[in-house]
């Protein structure tokens, strides 16, 4: 029994072993193989965006039904027609009492006789007919519903400007992520060699204990820094993702660097950086025609297009209720046959005699007189309603003036910022050169070279923001002024990708 025993362990011992070894070896090529991460430039970013987005279906959906409504409006001018049929076994068939003398002359002056009234069977169908020749409501409920269905299409186009807007600026955010990341790593790496290189030092009797303390938590802040980065990325990536309409959970990498975009010389930048420069949004220079782009914005900017909108709808609403006060002409006929008979049903009767005809045509006049002060009501609630729409459009318009200037000015800011900011980051990267030759050479202080470390990163960082609020600017301005493509795959059309 022992020998079983201890051979039954050392099979348990093997089983478990090759099952952590294949366990290992499983988790290792899981490993080597992760998902494949979808690279998306933002043309393409933006085109899934258009294709999937759940408002942008939303507002369709809305557009569909006003097209239906249209038709229902229609549908009120044609002729209504309607053909009704029913069929009654009368199980116990209804009597009526009359004086017996109708039926014999020598009966009693006071006696009754019980009458049947119908019969067993009854059929009745009938043909209605019914065509509007005159109701003011209904023309100009024609006109109401069509408006509405034209608020809906600019809802349609305001949504999808809004989806292309918000995946922009997400998309931005993302690069600008990745900035924090990159830099934050090279700055680690910076660090640690700084620390290798003051740990010979120390050992050598030409740096103190402090400078490598100093740097030893320099680098655990460092390390802090990048885990919170990374978690920022992913949570960037995420809203990105979201915004396409797409699993949160999909991995993905986007095309572009903010580090390398060149706003001076805009010809040198890669492929990726000059096609996210152009589908960016508006480009708009010192030069630029406010004045002209006021007056586009006017006309295109989907926020005072719908308001435009809701003004023409509530006009319309307004007659609908003035409608209200006239008369309403129709013609309607009508065609009946009724049939009865006795026994086992036979359809409609088996004789001409069990059946009879109906027919009846006319002219219809409905004059109103007094409703109480209903329509009264509602034709003042159509006319606050208006004006409190004209009110907001004009608000509007001073607001989109105000926008226009801010966002002109913050492109051209965020452009010289950025111009500015690149020559700073070479000053800095030399900076740092100096400090770190000096430091190694002994005639430079510790601090010195951490605050050129910091300075350097700074710098590389306020590029990247520069360059961020300058690509974010231009997509805000493009939505301020309304000319925001809402088609997929308009983009290369319009900035020539």
């Amino acid at each position: 029994m022992i020998v079983k025993s201890n051979n039954l362990k050392h099979r348990v011992r093997v089983t478990v072993a090759l099952a952590g070894w294949l366990g290992l070896v499983a988790g290792e090529s899981f490993a080597q193989f992760p998902e494949q991460a979808e690279v998306y430039s933002l043309a393409r970013a933006l085109n899934v965006a258009l294709a999937n987005s759940q408002s942008l279906i939303d507002t369709e959906m809305d557009l569909a039904v006003a097209k239906q409504q249209v038709r229902e409006a229609w549908a009120s001018m044609l002729p209504n027609v309607r053909v009704t049929a029913a069929y009654t076994r009368n199980m116990l068939t209804q009597q009526i009492f009359l004086p017996a003398f109708f039926f014999d002359p020598n009966a009693a002056p006071n006696e009754v006789r019980a009458v049947k009234i119908g019969q067993d069977n009854t059929w009745q169908a009938t043909l209605n007919a019914s065509q509007p020749l005159f109701e003011y409501p209904v023309l100009v409920g024609l006109g109401a519903a069509d408006r509405y269905r034209g608020l809906q299409e600019e809802r349609v186009r305001g949504t999808a400007q809004q989806v292309v807007t918000n995946v922009r600026l997400a998309y931005f955010g993302v690069l600008l992520a990745q900035e924090n990341v990159r830099l934050t790593e090279e700055s680690i790496e910076r660090v640690r060699q700084t620390l290798k290189e003051t740990q010979a030092l120390n050992r050598a009797g030409m740096a103190s204990n402090y400078d490598v303390l100093l740097l030893d938590v320099q680098l655990s802040n460092l390390t802090t820094n990048l885990s919170r980065a990374t978690y920022d990325l992913a949570a960037a990536k995420r809203m990105l993702v979201v915004e396409m309409g797409l699993d949160p959970s999909m991995p993905i990498e986007l095309e572009g660097r903010l580090n390398e975009v060149d706003l001076l010389d805009v010809s040198g930048n890669s492929p990726e950086n000059d096609a996210l420069l152009r589908v960016s949004g508006m480009s708009v220079s010192a030069d630029t025609d406010l004045d002209q782009l006021m007056r586009v914005a006017l006309v295109r900017r989907t926020d005072l297009r719908q308001i435009r909108a809701s003004i023409v709808l509530e006009e319309a609403r307004l007659q609908l209720q003035r409608g209200e006060y006239f008369p309403k002409l129709s013609l309607f006929s009508n065609y009946n046959i009724t049939a009865q008979q006795d026994g086992s049903p036979v359809f409609f009767g088996d004789s001409p005699n069990q059946r009879t005809k109906l027919a009846a045509a006319g002219i219809q006049v409905e004059i109103p007189i007094f409703a109480g002060f209903s329509r009264d009501a509602r034709v003042q609630q159509s006319k606050a309603l208006v004006r409190q729409n004209e009110a907001r459009l004009d608000l509007l318009e001073r607001e989109t003036a105000n926008q226009l200037r801010t966002m002109m000015d913050n492109v051209l800011e965020a452009q010289q910022r950025a111009e500015s900011q690149r020559r700073t980051v070479a000053q800095a990267q030399r900076g740092f050169e100096i400090a770190s030759a000096e430091y190694n050479a002994g005639i430079g202080s510790r601090l010195q070279t951490t605050e050129a470390e910091l300075a350097l990163r700074q710098s590389e960082f306020n590029y990247a923001q520069a360059v961020y609020d300058y690509l974010a600017a231009r997509a805000n301005l493009e939505a301020v002024v309304g000319t925001v493509p809402e088609e997929a795959g308009s983009f290369a059309a319009q900035y020539g990708g």
